[in-house]
C-alpha cells in the first residue's frame, strides 16, 4: 500500500536563451529527475509527473550517460528504464489537470533541475499555485541542482521578475521579489562556478544571470560549497535544497526521510 502521492515537477523547454541573442540546447538531467523518484518509490511513496504541457521532460543528453550516475553503466541503465517505463513517470500529466483535481491528496513535491527549469517552470502560474499551496500547508517541498530556481514561480509577478533579471535590472526585480514565500529559508542552488564548463562547452554562450544571484535577490538565504560539484543539501522548515547533479542521493534521502516525519500518523 502506497504511503501517498509525491508531485514531481519536470520542463518542457529544450533550448534556452544566452546573451547576445539566440539560445542554446537544454533539457531536465535523467539522474536528477529519476535518482530522488526512485528513493520515493522504494520507500513506498507514489511518483507522479506532471509538466506544463502535459508531455515528458526532454532529457539533455549530456545526461544520459553513466558517469552522472557514479559511473555505474547499471544504473544508468535502471535509471533510463526507470524514465521510460515506471507508471508515474509515463502517465504524465499536465500542472492545470494535478490543481483541478486536487492538491491536498499530495505529501510533497519535488522539482529536478538540469538548465530546463530556468526557462519555463521558474515563471509558470500553476507551478506557483501549487507552491504556494505545500507552502501554506508546510509539506516536503524539494528542489534539486537549477530544481531551486522554479521556487520563484511562487512570486505572483514570475514572468515580470524572470524578465527583470534578464534585462539587468535587479533594481525592479528586488521590488518584483518583495513578499516572496521562500524570502529568508537558507537554500542552496547551482553555482556560478559550476555553470561555467557548461556555458562553455553546451551552450557556447552565457546566460543572462546566475541562480545564486536571482533567489538571493528575491530573498533566499543562499550558500553553495566552495568546491563545485561536491554533494551539498540544505533543509529548512519544509525546503530541501540541492546544488548540484552530485547531491541526487542525498537529497532523495532527506525528502523521503521529510515526508516519513510528516505521514507518522499522530
Amino acid at each position: 500500500m502506497s504511503k501517498g502521492k509525491v508531485l514531481i515537477v519536470g520542463s518542457n523547454a529544450t533550448r534556452i536563451e544566452i546573451q547576445g541573442g539566440g539560445t542554446g540546447p537544454t533539457g531536465q538531467y535523467l539522474n536528477e529527475t529519476v535518482v530522488p523518484a526512485m528513493a520515493l518509490v522504494d520507500a513506498g511513496y507514489e511518483v507522479v509527473l506532471a509538466t506544463p504541457a502535459g508531455t515528458k521532460p526532454y532529457i539533455d543528453p549530456v545526461s544520459d550517460a553513466a558517469q552522472h550516475f557514479d559511473g555505474d553503466e547499471a544504473a544508468h541503465k535502471r535509471g533510463r528504464a526507470f524514465f521510460e517505463e515506471n507508471p508515474g513517470m509515463k502517465n504524465v500529466r499536465t500542472l492545470r489537470s494535478v490543481i483541478e483535481e486536487g492538491l491536498d491528496g499530495y505529501a510533497g513535491v519535488f522539482v529536478p533541475g538540469g538548465q530546463a527549469p530556468v526557462v519555463d517552470l521558474m515563471q509558470d502560474g500553476d507551478l506557483g499555485e501549487i507552491l504556494r499551496h505545500f507552502h501554506a500547508r508546510k509539506k516536503p517541498t524539494a528542489f534539486l541542482c537549477h530544481g531551486p530556481i522554479a521556487s520563484l514561480a511562487a512570486l505572483p509577478k514570475a514572468k515580470e521578475y524572470r524578465a527583470a533579471l534578464i534585462a539587468g535590472d535587479m533594481a525592479k526585480a528586488s521590488q518584483l521579489g518583495a513578499g516572496w514565500q521562500y524570502s529568508g529559508y537558507k537554500m542552496t542552488v547551482f553555482s556560478a562556478s559550476e555553470e561555467k564548463p557548461i556555458e562553455e562547452h553546451v551552450l557556447h554562450g552565457k546566460l543572462y544571470f546566475n541562480m545564486p544571484e536571482a533567489l538571493h535577490i528575491a530573498g533566499g538565504d543562499v550558500s553553495t560549497t566552495p568546491v563545485d560539484f561536491a554533494p551539498h543539501v540544505i533543509e529548512d522548515r519544509e525546503l530541501i535544497t540541492g546544488q548540484n547533479p552530485r547531491s541526487d542521493h542525498p537529497l532523495g534521502a532527506k525528502l523521503v526521510a521529510a515526508l516519513n516525519r510528516a505521514t507518522v500518523p499522530a
